[in-house]
């Protein structure tokens, strides 16, 4: 049957009385509800996407000179340009790993229209992360090539892509179903590790790290582009809980405390993955960073993550980069933006050929 006649068929299917927001479910919700978006039930769904469409920026705002030329100088040492070139390796692939599991596996099992209007945002930030880095590479004039296959040639770094990869798998099967028991806890696992695990704790060191050059006035283009990666992974991680929790919420069965020791698990490997990370990044420090911090520092956040789904904390370590959460606030005073290029082209200004 052709795709059009199925959309036709399941709008003649629909019944005649008009569709109540107590109706809605996350997950496991009559397909025709994913059309249904008013009346909203999960508002915080929606607030997500305003937030997110309050927060667009693209990576070519951003200028690079002054990047390049710190780059091309001996402004830095060969351990500072390895922390750079290991934190784009990470992230250049890292970003589409997200993406893909995004649209190919969590859009598709959520059925709540409100929260693939959010989705629907994530993915379109995802793709501007991507090409973010693209961006980056090539005004500094580095072999794509290293860079973009990190994931496959560095250790550190493909043990964690291996580690989230391994969470999508079963999701990823076109035969997958949210329909039974294991499904809806695989479904929750999936969520968890990409986004309590992969966008709450795997690109926070690297988001440190960067952010450390820019607080000290070198590299401040990719500092300011991380600057906003990071602003928009803040509401993809609270959208990330809310729905978590809101699935939790609608299933509690799934919530066993067998399952609740398994995700204590990944945390626990995945905050071991992280720290591999921080030391291979920093095998001798570099400004005033170095293991023991991003130790401390990891396991601060894991901690943080665990409480928000309602998990007990597995390390009491303090933080070591206050600074961090100023960086993180979208409600400060400050126009976060001010150095944009504000100048877009209208629709009526648009070339078309």
């Amino acid at each position: 049957m052709a795709l059009s006649s199925i959309f036709e068929q399941q709008i003649l299917d629909t019944p005649t009385e008009r569709f109540h927001a107590n109706q809605k479910r996350l997950i496991n919700c009559a397909k025709v509800d994913v059309n249904q978006l008013m009346p909203i039930k999960y508002h915080w769904a929606w607030e997500h996407y305003l937030n997110g469409c309050a927060n667009h920026w693209m990576p070519t705002e951003v200028p690079m000179t002054k990047d390049i030329e710190i780059w091309k100088s001996n402004k830095l040492s060969a351990d500072e340009r390895l922390v750079i070139m290991r934190n784009l390796g990470f992230f250049s692939t890292a970003e589409s790993l997200v993406g893909n599991n995004l649209v190919l596996a969590i859009f598709k099992h959520v059925t709540n229209a409100e929260c693939r209007q959010y989705l629907l945002r994530q993915a379109f930030e995802e793709a501007v992360h991507t090409h973010t880095f693209l961006y980056v590479v090539d005004s500094l004039g580095l072999n794509e090539g290293e860079v973009f296959n990190m994931y496959h040639e560095v250790p550190v770094i493909a043990r964690k892509d291996q580690f989230e990869m391994k969470l999508t798998a079963e999701v990823l099967d076109e035969n997958f179903s949210t329909d039974t028991f294991e499904g809806r806890q695989q479904f929750l696992k999936n969520l968890i590790g990409y986004y309590l695990i992969m966008e709450g704790i795997f690109f926070y060191t690297g988001f440190v790290m960067i952010l450390s050059f820019h607080r000290r006035n070198l590299m401040t283009g990719i500092g300011e582009q991380f600057q906003y990666i990071l602003r928009d992974e803040t509401i993809h991680l609270n959208f990330g809980i809310d729905l978590i929790n809101g699935i939790k919420n609608e299933n509690p069965e799934i919530w066993t405390p067998e399952f609740q020791a398994e995700i204590l698990g990944l945390v626990r490997e995945a905050v071991e993955l992280e720290i591999d990370y921080a030391n291979d990044c920093l095998p001798r420090g570099v400004l005033g960073l170095n293991g023991q911090l991003f130790r401390d520092y990891v396991q601060h956040i894991a901690d943080r993550r665990l409480e928000r789904i309602g998990l007990p904390t597995q390390y009491s370590s303090s933080n070591p980069f206050p600074w961090m959460s100023e960086t993180m606030d979208l409600a400060k005073e400050k126009n976060f933006f001010e150095t944009r290029v504000t100048e877009y082209q209208t629709g009526g200004t648009l070339s078309w050929d």
